[in-house]
């Protein structure tokens, strides 16, 4: 008797679990979870490393995190409004940048604007100061690098807004600029919070590369250059799970807020 197709995804789909859970049993059985448990997390190792890896490395992640989107935040919008504007020149500047940074890989573009810089004589980065510390450098590299992404962000989150709304604005005797900022920003924004939310979880994975390319005092190291300072002395991969563990807790509940917003944002279209 011929099975049918939904028979025969059945039993497809049967295999597939029932060979998943006999190989995940194999592995099971043969590995040595006491010593991967010695290797992977350690608990001393772990207990160790606080309360450091939050009072210093998970505080210097959030101040690169937080004035990196803000900065970042503010050159998007700039440039995004540079990209729509009505000025030829003011478009190919606009273009130009964003291109180039988005372009480049990220640690390039961190060691020509935090290293480079100063060793051209170009500019000195100041120390200690309130709240960024010794961070200003990675502050601003990534703020230029984050402004290049954000602003595609904010441009298509504009364009986004109907065009019946801006001509309505106008014929009410609204100036452009009264027209962005009391019609089209507002709702823009509204649209683009998701997608803003989504280049902030990739922000706080882009400060693990500023202590690579820039170096780190013992002031200023972030997760991921305290975790490998820490593996380096102990010859264990309990650091790096402790990092790991730190900035799950740092994106997971942006990730289920970018999820939410979706969701609310696509009930609200409909």
């Amino acid at each position: 008797m011929a099975l049918t197709r939904r028979r025969r995804q059945r039993l497809v789909r049967l295999a597939v679990y029932v060979s998943t859970i006999a190989f995940v049993a194999i592995i099971g059985s043969v590995a040595d979870w006491r010593r991967i448990q010695r290797v992977v997390f350690d608990v001393d190792i772990a207990k160790s490393m606080w309360p450091d890896v939050i009072m210093v490395a998970a505080k210097n992640t959030v101040i690169l995190t937080t004035f990196g989107f803000i900065g970042g935040l503010t050159l998007g919008l700039l440039l995004a409004l540079m990209r729509l504007s009505t000025f030829r020149m003011y478009r190919w500047m606009a273009g130009v940048y964003i291109d180039v940074f988005r372009s480049v890989p990220a640690i390039i573009a961190l060691l020509a604007i935090g290293q480079g810089l100063p060793i051209a004589k170009l500019v000195k980065w100041p120390k200690d100061l309130p709240l960024v510390g010794d961070n200003i450098g990675g502050v601003v590299a990534l703020s230029i690098v984050a402004g290049a992404y954000i602003a595609e962000t904010i441009r298509a989150g504009i364009q986004a807004v109907p065009s019946g709304q801006v001509e309505a604005a106008r014929s009410l005797g609204m100036s452009p600029w009264q027209t962005n900022r009391l019609i089209v920003l507002p709702q823009a924004f509204r649209i683009m919070i998701p997608p803003l939310t989504n280049e902030l979880v990739l922000l706080i994975k882009d400060t693990s590369l500023v202590a690579i390319a820039l170096g780190s005092t013992q002031d200023s190291q972030d997760l991921a250059k305290f975790a490998r300072d820490v593996a380096s002395d102990t010859f264990n991969l309990t650091p790096y799970t402790v990092a790991a563990v730190a900035y799950i807790a740092l994106t997971i509940p942006l990730i289920r807020l970018t999820g939410l917003l979706e969701r609310r944002a696509s009930g609200a279209r409909r």
